[in-house]
């Protein structure tokens, strides 16, 4: 068997439920968890458990993760586990701040 690149992917909202707002994405060489958090805290746990149960190597965060949480994420998943978050400028986050507004986010 061919050894696969293991990444997550994770995005907060209000109203997620972890065990719910979830998937798999699977190729020959990729599996790709997307998960859905309402905490920080969520990712910690489910981070921690793919790295002991599926050798995963690499963490994506949303914007809505602070550094501390960051920093936080990278203790969690630990040195062996790429962790990198995801930041948009100045007038993509203006965008997104308003569609946040328009569906009732904050």
């Amino acid at each position: 068997m061919t050894m696969k690149f293991k990444t997550i992917i994770f995005s907060k909202a209000p109203d997620a439920e972890p065990e719910i707002h979830r998937a798999v994405v699977e190729s020959s060489l990729m599996k790709l968890f997307v998960q859905v958090v309402k905490t920080a805290d969520q990712a910690y746990d489910l981070a921690r458990k793919l790295v002991a149960e599926e050798g995963l190597h690499s963490v994506l965060l949303c914007p809505g993760f602070s550094h501390a949480e960051v920093a936080r994420m990278q203790e969690a998943a630990g040195p062996t586990v790429s962790v990198s978050v995801a930041r948009g400028d100045g007038p993509g986050n203006r965008v997104i701040a308003e569609v946040f507004r328009q569906v009732g986010w904050h």
